[in-house]
């Protein structure tokens, strides 16, 4: 008997609980709903548009998209393998000026970054106003940068007619017009206004690090460099490597920065990558050579991106 009515309470209890509402339905598939256009974007305008650059580096175009496959002829062309036709002759000068720009750009950005981190981080008097003054350069566009250090640089109104109007005529600095030197003045322009950004991703880690390990080391007789070098500086790792991938992702696709800084990018002096992959796919009508270089590009940050993002996962999970 009592067993009976037990079972007969829970089809009871059962037969009472509401079925699904529509407001609940409503509730669990809005968020759905709201991602839906944003994720349909970024697939068709993102993912699709790589995907349609792939197949054109392996077609024949020219100035106009076609359908016909000629294998990784570009790709050879590209890096002069084949002598069918003449290569690209200054794919391999953005090569080597994106190892002297994205060398230069990353390890002093690093730098000083952190420099100003730890500076940052004594809790010095006046940090509220030198944060802000540190990351305003982040704030400006590459183009206004990349401006604002031509005229700066420029010989005939910049610097140096500045030092010569004070007297110091024995002063020169032209590497802004000097074709040997214009990568080197886009390396300062994008240091200027990257360094500020790394220093703020540095000064978050340093203030996540416990104080009480800091003063651990201050008992054990550690000096503040000691504790910077064999401690912090370890411990904020996570943040190098954050620091790192951005500034590699920026220093690859840099092409404004280049175009204000050096003024339409005269001869190729300061050609990179990006500018290679417009000149060649807008100008110079050869779109799959321009779509087999951006294809490389692409690659390139993957190789950067993938590793990082596999070392992140394994760590979450051990």
């Amino acid at each position: 008997m009592t067993a009976m009515t037990e079972r007969e309470a829970a089809t009871a209890m059962t037969k009472r609980q509401p079925g699904p509402s529509l407001r609940g339905w409503f509730q669990d598939w809005l968020p759905r709903l709201v991602l839906a256009p944003s994720f349909l974007l970024v697939l068709v305008f993102v993912y699709g548009f790589n995907l349609w650059t792939l197949f054109l580096s392996f077609t024949s175009s020219k100035a106009f998209p076609t359908t016909n496959l000629i294998g990784f002829t570009n790709y050879l062309r590209l890096w002069n393998w084949t002598f069918e036709t003449d290569p690209p002759s200054n794919w391999y000068t953005a090569l080597v000026n994106m190892g002297l720009f994205g060398g230069l750009y990353i390890f002093f950005c690093l730098f000083l970054g952190l420099l100003l981190a730890i500076l940052l981080d004594q809790k010095i008097r006046g940090e509220g106003i030198l944060r802000p003054i540190y990351l305003y350069p982040l704030a400006l566009s590459f183009i206004v940068t990349g401006t604002a250090w031509k005229l700066f640089l420029d010989p005939r109104i910049g610097l140096e007619n500045a030092l010569h109007d004070w007297g110091w005529t024995s002063f020169h600095f032209d590497w802004v017009v000097d074709p040997k030197m214009m990568i080197y003045c886009v390396a300062i322009a994008g240091i200027w206004q990257s360094s500020g950004f790394v220093m703020a991703m540095f000064l978050a880690g340093l203030r996540g690090v416990d104080g009480e390990i800091l003063k651990a080391a201050q008992i054990d007789g550690a000096s503040t460099y000691q504790t910077y070098r064999r401690i912090v500086i370890p411990m904020i790792r996570p943040v190098f490597f954050s620091a790192l991938i951005v500034l590699a992702h920026m220093a690859i696709k840099s092409y404004d920065l280049v175009l204000s800084v050096t003024g339409k990018n005269p001869g190729g002096a300061a050609e990179l990558p990006s500018t290679f992959m417009y000149s060649y796919t807008f100008t110079r009508n050869q779109m799959a050579i321009g779509s087999a270089s951006a294809v490389i590009m692409l690659m390139t940050i993957a190789a950067i991106m993938v590793p990082y993002i596999y070392s992140e996962t394994r760590e979450q999970n051990r």
